[in-house]
């Protein structure tokens, strides 16, 4: 699949398949939204919103109110491809969002998936 198709593709589509994957390993929809809020910077309020309506998954993030500064710590093989050497910006943003739900359905602790650790040793 080449990438225009996946940035054209619905958000609201994309964020039911993550909420279903997290949830079938036992996770909750709204420990994917912590997710999804802490990479965003997107209010919870906001993210129903959206869910709701057609937007390109795309925008969502070329809409984000505020990257996480901390996303380029997410280190990680997502469909065969290490994250962090995803040349094209906008889906490195989407691949960061994938491992992120990944790590969240291996059971990972929310510490770990939002870098909380690294965050607090920088300081």
């Amino acid at each position: 699949m080449n990438n225009d198709k996946i940035f054209q593709m619905d958000f609201s589509k994309i964020y039911q398949l993550l909420l279903n994957k997290v949830q079938k390993k036992g996770r909750t929809k709204e420990e994917a939204d912590e997710v999804i809020r802490w990479l965003t910077g997107y209010s919870q309020a906001q993210i129903d919103e959206m869910a709701e309506k057609p937007l390109s998954y795309a925008a969502f993030f070329q809409n984000a109110p505020e990257l996480n500064e901390n996303r380029k710590l997410i280190k990680g093989v997502v469909c065969g491809v290490r994250v962090e050497e995803v040349q094209d910006p906008l889906m490195r943003e989407i691949r960061y969002l994938d491992k992120l739900i990944d790590e969240l359905a291996k059971g990972k602790s929310m510490d770990k998936i939002l870098r909380a650790e690294t965050t607090k040793k920088n300081a």
